[in-house]
């Protein structure tokens, strides 16, 4: 009884209601319609005009809305609210093509079908179950002849027995009947294919931007408080004995910094909504020489070999600031897990791929490692972005970073 009587079962009730409220227009247009066939033809009984306005008003309701693609929200945020469909299942946006318009005024005529079978239930039988109810208690005798055998013992006992079963029998049609709207509602509201695979590029895209905003994030902050970090650390250790190596490395924190609040500025220009601000640029390799001296600052020994600087402007941009991330990411590692130890770069550069290695030994102190932290992973997303290829892992004593960008792969 509670399926017939519970708090869902009321709101699909209300929904079906709102069913019938909305067929009222239709159906009075549609007796004005048969009023005259009636009257043309005189064919018709009034509960067969009845009926046959009710026919005639669904495919005049349902053809009347199909070309309206606000339709589908409004009978989504209806079923969401009333039927409890969930969200999920439903669409999210207008009928944007025909198809999705057939399939949602296939649902509104479903509904107001039901809707008004159920509302004129609701109107015309508890009426009639209490008059059934109370007959043989106020004595009153029915109009209707076919109801003459339960005005007289031994079968007046059965008047208030249909009585109740007539209400019973309103509460399974509207269960069955919300039933019925709620199973159709994801397949005649829900999202078509075209706006599934719409949805599913769109979030796509969205976890592209995010995993780049934390890619560029992680590498550029993540590589400037790591030599900030480690650049205040010797410059507090040799202040008194080498002033003017703790200069060095004050300036070098000063340059860090500033590089750094640049980057972010760059990276948080993506968060806008309001349109892209003016950012600074991502680096490229042209500022390699400036990221190397500001590693050095921090107190680790880097040996640079790489084509002169006018082969590296070659470099198409978006290979060449990938390549910057990479080899940030690699000095990176090396200060933060393997302390003051030599380190080699080395470039690579043909007509078709660039090659960057990073190489340090691993310090005893150093925790081994066997994955990275994120980036890593973030070095092979850039590589596999490019078409390119990562590699990384620690051989006889040697941590050993390598990548292959082709030129092209941009």
């Amino acid at each position: 009884m509670n399926a017939l009587t519970g708090g869902r079962a009321r709101l699909r009730w209300v929904h079906l209601l709102l069913g019938g409220a909305l067929l009222m227009p239709y159906y009075l247009l549609a007796n004005v319609l048969v009023s005259f066939l009636i009257t043309a033809r005189g064919i018709f009984s009034s509960t067969g005009a009845t009926f046959l306005s009710f026919a005639v008003a669904l495919p005049l309701a349902a053809v009347s809305t199909a070309v309206f693609p606000q339709l589908r929200p409004l009978e989504c945020a209806a079923a969401r609210t009333l039927l409890r469909v969930p969200e999920a299942e439903l669409a999210t946006g207008t009928a944007g093509s025909w198809g999705s318009r057939g399939r949602t005024a296939a649902y509104y005529g479903l509904h107001l079908a039901a809707g008004g079978v159920v509302s004129g239930m609701s109107l015309a039988a508890p009426p009639f179950a209490l008059f059934l109810m109370t007959m043989p208690v106020t004595g009153v005798h029915a109009p209707w002849t076919w109801l003459g055998p339960l005005e007289h013992t031994p079968w007046s006992w059965l008047a208030p027995l249909a009585g109740a079963a007539l209400l019973l029998l309103v509460l399974a049609t509207s269960w069955a009947a919300g039933a019925l709207l709620s199973r159709c509602a994801p397949a005649l509201l829900g999202p078509s294919t075209a706006e599934r695979i719409a949805a599913a590029e769109e979030r796509a895209l969205r976890l592209a931007l995010r995993n780049r905003l934390a890619r560029e994030l992680h590498d550029s902050v993540g590589h400037a408080l790591s030599a900030v970090t480690l650049q205040a650390g010797a410059a507090r250790r040799v202040f008194d004995s080498d002033p003017a190596f703790a200069r060095q490395a004050l300036a070098a924190i000063e340059e860090t910094a500033r590089d750094a609040v640049g980057e972010l500025d760059a990276v948080l220009g993506l968060l806008r909504e309001e349109g892209p601000a003016p950012t600074a640029p991502a680096p490229t390799l042209a500022a390699l020489g400036a990221l190397v001296e500001r590693t050095r600052a921090a107190g680790s020994t880097v040996t640079l070999a790489a084509p002169d600087p006018p082969s590296l402007e070659a470099v198409p941009p978006v290979v060449s600031r990938e390549a910057y991330r990479m080899v940030q990411e690699g000095l990176t590692n090396a200060l933060r897990h393997a302390g003051h130890v030599p380190v080699s770069l080395h470039l690579a550069l043909d007509e078709e791929v660039l090659c960057v290695t990073v190489e340090n030994p691993v310090a005893e102190r150093a925790a081994r490692r066997t994955g990275g932290g994120r980036g890593l992973p973030g070095i092979a997303e850039r590589a596999r972005l490019l078409r390119g290829s990562a590699e990384w892992g620690e051989r006889e004593g040697v941590w050993r970073l390598s990548a292959r960008l082709p030129l092209g792969g941009g």
